[in-house]
């Protein structure tokens, strides 16, 4: 099999973190969260993680350019070789069009982007579900993990329950408007090129993995 330089997309609570994970035990890439490479250029104190150091210890976003610089770093580095899996970068057309640069620059072009679809109502549903027992702490959610008893809790059998400011569906609704309007211009980026695959998210999640293991071994 080629190389697998891949771009992973979702909207939060699509269940991206799941799959990364079982596309990454299954193909042996590098699994590349930006979270993850601004933490650690930070601690190695390179040129370009000091740089975004200046920007969050003044609590201001990080510009493109610092991001553009940390990615390009991560991806020059050798375990890349074998493929690598970005997830939560490109953010916008801009850094997608610098990725595009960075990838022709190191002869790594991007094979596929794979988008993890489900409906907005579904995700804020998903999201939105979770509730938290005032006594104790205990978390529920009102889909995938019930009290027992109907408003009791299982720990410690009080009936009060609160929803964390996160977690209340007006804030997740917002949180779902703002990711999308971030991700369409990249969802037609990508469709143009022809890199794009869409696989549905509201299904088992070995039947999302499913398809897209489809999608990477006829790569």
């Amino acid at each position: 099999m080629s190389t697998l330089n891949l771009v992973l997309m979702g909207l939060p609570g699509a269940g991206k973190g799941t799959q990364a994970q079982k596309i990454v035990d299954e193909f042996e890439i590098p699994h590349i969260s930006t979270g993850d490479i601004f933490r650690a250029a930070m601690k190695n104190e390179t040129e370009m993680g000091l740089e975004a150091k200046k920007y969050i210890d003044q609590g201001n976003l990080v510009p493109d350019s610092v991001t553009d610089g940390i990615v390009a770093d991560r991806l020059a580095e050798d375990d890349t070789k074998v493929g690598f899996m970005l997830d939560g970068y490109p953010r916008n057309l801009e850094q997608a069009q610098a990725l595009d640069s960075m990838t022709a620059k190191l002869n790594k072009p991007i094979s596929a982007v794979i988008n993890i679809h489900v409906d907005a109502d579904v995700l804020v549903e998903r999201l939105s579900g979770r509730f938290i027992c005032k006594n104790c702490g205990a978390t529920y959610h009102k889909l995938y993990n019930k009290p027992k008893v109907e408003g009791t809790c299982d720990v410690c059998g009080h009936h009060e329950f609160y929803q964390r400011e996160d977690d209340k569906p007006e804030t997740v609704k917002n949180r779902i408007e703002v990711n999308t309007k971030l991700n369409t211009p990249l969802i037609d980026f990508y469709n143009d090129k022809k890199l794009l695959y869409t696989v549905n998210g509201d299904q088992d999640i070995n039947d999302v993995y499913r398809e897209i293991q489809k999608v990477l071994r006829a790569i």
